[in-house]
């Protein structure tokens, strides 16, 4: 589909043109993968701190959890990865990649998974944090990609 049959539905559709003053912009989704990208930068570096802080055996984690597999150490280094490749993937998002996209759903599927693990740690927390991951999936499956490329 061509970016000016975008416009055109767009125009239908009632979406403003960026020159009326009061709309970002005539391409819908534009907003929601933006917040998708803010999302995967904050959840990155929530999960860069949160790995750093199982890392180095913190008392912030409930001492009696018991996990999947594994300890809290190696949970630290995984949520230290999974938060290195959210920041990577929003930053990659703000350029307009296209890789970047596919990158960000893969990245907040593990991250999905991996809260999923870490739930014994903090519950809580670990739902509030899947449940932005699944938005953040949503926003880069249907609104991500060429639609949001102009000519």
């Amino acid at each position: 589909m061509a970016s000016h049959d975008i416009r055109a539905e767009a125009d239908r559709a009632g979406y403003a043109r960026a020159g009326d003053g009061y709309s970002y912009s005539d391409v819908p989704g534009t907003g929601l993968v933006g917040f998708a990208a803010l999302m995967l930068a904050l959840a990155g570096a929530w999960n860069v701190i949160e790995g750093i802080l199982a890392i180095g055996d913190s008392r912030v984690y409930a001492n009696e959890s018991v996990f999947v597999f594994s300890d809290l150490n190696s949970w630290g280094w995984i949520m230290l990865l999974l938060g290195t490749g959210q920041l990577l993937a929003a930053f990659a998002l703000l350029a307009g990649s296209e890789l970047g996209r596919w990158f960000g759903i893969a990245v907040a599927f593990l991250n999905a998974l991996g809260q999923m693990f870490f739930m014994s740690a903090y519950p809580l927390w670990a739902v509030t944090m899947l449940a932005i991951d699944i938005v953040i999936i949503y926003a880069l499956a249907m609104y991500g990609g060429k639609r949001l490329r102009t000519e």
